[in-house]
């Protein structure tokens, strides 16, 4: 699916729509003849017995194609059923019962259609949300530029009020957009250079200039289009779980009709056995459950790519986390400053900035970072030198600056005696001259400040968390204690990784692993459940089951709770389906229910089924621009 593919679902929905409203139609007609005759054959008319049978033969044509269909088939299902119930009250005169029959059994399946359809319209309210042209800058000039033309790197302007066409930076300018449609987010987010914005989102005020990232089906937005089709069109293995459990129904409702019929030789019994069972409930509100599920994660800010993981989400017990870029930003900050012998923070980011600001150490460029945040003037620094392991000696305001470690100032012979004792949660980098030290800069990669709230959240569900990390245990073990992880494993190298997944899984545990770097993949893989966050690296994205949009692990919770909600809502349709047509199937033997209240039973309960799904459906935002 390229970007043609993804714009293109726009004319090849509108095209299909006048064929589905004529079917609707049809549908409808057909209704209503059939309500007239039940009306007439009220009345007494003549030929109403006629009548009913014609009705019921016309009316019914959709339930009897159907069950012909699944015949060939060799596959059970609940049209052949209630065929079979409807031939058999005709052959017992009974035609106005099974026109009523037919009556409700065709009001269920339209309105089982009008729910199944607002999954559908998710996918093409999402199709309808990106734009087909794009404002392209070339030089000085900006050109209109069709969306199926645009290459990754272009500089796209986007207007105020104007959708975003695609994901990328933002170049220059500053505005808020409304990024509801994609990520949920309730409050517009505010963009300036530097940020990543999303296709398909609003921008509010300001005009953006924007170097294209993704295109097309590689954006957020095609992605979530894709996991929404992928949910309506392959099975999860709940799903076929439930197409079988309503093939057994059916079985279950022939053999005790038959059982009926047998000892009782009472038809009207034996056709209100076969009509009470009501399997459609489990057949149709499971894929409109998972549908739901998958659609509702995409609107909370996660990319599931099948109702299956949706599914294994559920049954994980344990979520391991990667740290770097995961739980904290992957980018070193200063943390804190400690001055010495009355120097000013201000002084010692203005000599650690200067010998930095020639260094590509990502600790130097944390330094020069911050004294950029602070607006301090950065001089480059003379007779530069630097000492792998130890630091920088450099020329800065006519003095001989050290930037660097403990061991780079004992070796210059500066006194570090009083200095209190090193930090394992912190790197520190220590800046003055070979006689005095002027202060210690602590840097540290920060955590997000979402994570001990995930983590909370996770363990309130029953999930306990794991930090599996390549970095040093004293640093790992200080971030597991702001987090509350009781379980650590550093020094991990890549493949090791895998394998610490793989012995989890082999003690019986049920694993989520969540990361983001390229040395996550193959764990990712290994997992039950692959769980990548949107900054992370491409293959680590490919590699995983689940991809979190942005970098909000809130968003990992929301998921598990949706896929939570979603196995409550199939199982309560599972067991509720057990329960009614139980109950049905035995008080319909003892001739205790009529076929007519059997059929009134088959429909509400498929009815109540359906809609209990139907709950799952996201509300996605109709905001016009």
């Amino acid at each position: 699916m390229e970007a043609t593919d993804v714009a293109g679902k726009v004319s090849t929905f509108q095209t299909e729509s006048p064929l589905e409203h004529s079917l609707e139609k049809i549908d409808l007609w057909r209704i209503l003849l059939m309500g007239i005759a039940i009306a007439l054959c009220a009345m007494q008319v003549p030929y109403s017995n006629f009548l009913a049978v014609v009705a019921t033969l016309v009316g019914g044509y959709p339930i009897f194609v159907e069950a012909f269909s699944n015949l060939r088939e060799k596959r059970m299902s609940m049209e052949l059923s209630m065929s079979i119930a409807l031939f058999s009250a005709l052959a017992i005169s009974e035609s106005v019962t099974a026109l009523i029959i037919a009556f409700f059994v065709l009001i269920a399946e339209e309105l089982e259609k009008l729910t199944m359809n607002q999954g559908r319209d998710a996918i093409k309210h999402l199709v309808s949300l990106l734009p087909q042209n794009a404002s392209v800058r070339v030089g000085d000039l900006v050109q209109e530029k069709a969306i199926s033309n645009l290459r990754a790197g272009e500089i796209v302007v986007i207007k105020p009020g104007a959708r975003v066409p695609v994901d990328g930076i933002v170049l220059s300018g500053h505005s808020y957009v409304d990024q509801s449609a994609i990520t949920g987010e309730s409050i517009p987010s505010e963009k300036t250079a530097g940020c990543s914005v999303y296709a398909g989102t609003i921008n509010q005020s300001g005009t953006l200039d924007v170097q294209t990232i993704c295109i097309g089906e590689e954006t957020a937005f095609g992605k979530i289009i894709h996991a929404v089709e992928s949910a309506e069109l392959f099975q999860a293995p709940i799903e076929k779980t439930a197409d079988r459990l309503a093939g057994y129904l059916v079985y279950v409702a022939i053999f005790c009709a038959l059982l009926t019929f047998l000892i009782t030789h009472d038809m009207k019994a034996t056709i209100s056995v076969v009509i009470v069972a009501g399997a459609c409930g489990i057949a149709a509100g499971t894929p409109l459950a998972i549908l739901g599920g998958v659609g509702r994660a995409a609107r909370a800010g996660s990319i599931v790519k099948g109702g299956m993981f949706l599914e294994l989400l559920c049954r994980v017990d344990t979520v391991v986390f990667d740290k770097t870029g995961t739980l904290t930003y992957g980018t070193p900050r200063v943390t804190e400053v400690e001055c010495f012998n009355g120097a000013s923070e201000e002084l010692v980011f203005q000599f650690a900035a200067g010998a930095e600001s020639v260094s590509n150490h990502p600790l130097g460029k944390a330094i020069v970072r911050e004294a950029q945040e602070r607006s301090l003037l950065i001089e480059k620094p003379e007779n530069f030198k630097y000492e792998p392991g130890k630091g920088i000696t450099c020329t800065l305001h006519g003095e001989t600056v050290l930037v660097g470690s403990r061991v780079l100032f004992v070796e210059k012979g500066c006194s570090l005696l009083d200095l209190p004792e090193i930090r394992k949660e912190t790197s520190e980098v220590l800046v003055g001259t070979s006689q005095k030290l002027f202060g210690i800069i602590h840097i540290a990669d920060v955590l997000r400040p979402e994570a001990k709230q995930a983590v909370d959240d996770l363990k309130a569900m029953g999930i306990s968390s794991i930090l599996l990390t390549g970095d040093t245990l004293p640093i790992a073990e200080s971030i597991a204690e702001k987090l509350s992880i009781s379980v650590v494993a550093a020094n991990v190298l890549p493949d090791q990784k895998q394998a610490y997944i793989k012995k989890l899984s082999a003690d019986g545990r049920k694993v989520a692993m969540v990361g983001d770097g390229i040395n996550d993949a193959p764990a990712l893989v290994e997992a039950l459940v692959g769980i990548s966050i949107g900054s992370g690296a491409d293959v680590a994205k490919e590699s995983a089951d689940i991809v979190l949009i942005g970098n909000d692990l809130g968003r990992l919770v929301d998921t598990v709770r949706i896929a939570h909600q979603c196995k409550r809502v199939i199982m309560t349709n599972f067991f509720g389906t057990l329960i009614v047509d139980g109950l049905g199937l035995l008080l319909a033997a003892f001739g205790l229910i009529s076929p007519l209240l059997a059929a009134f039973i088959h429909v509400s309960s498929e009815l109540v089924f359906i809609m209990n799904s139907a709950r799952l459906l996201p509300r996605w935002t109709t905001k016009q621009t």
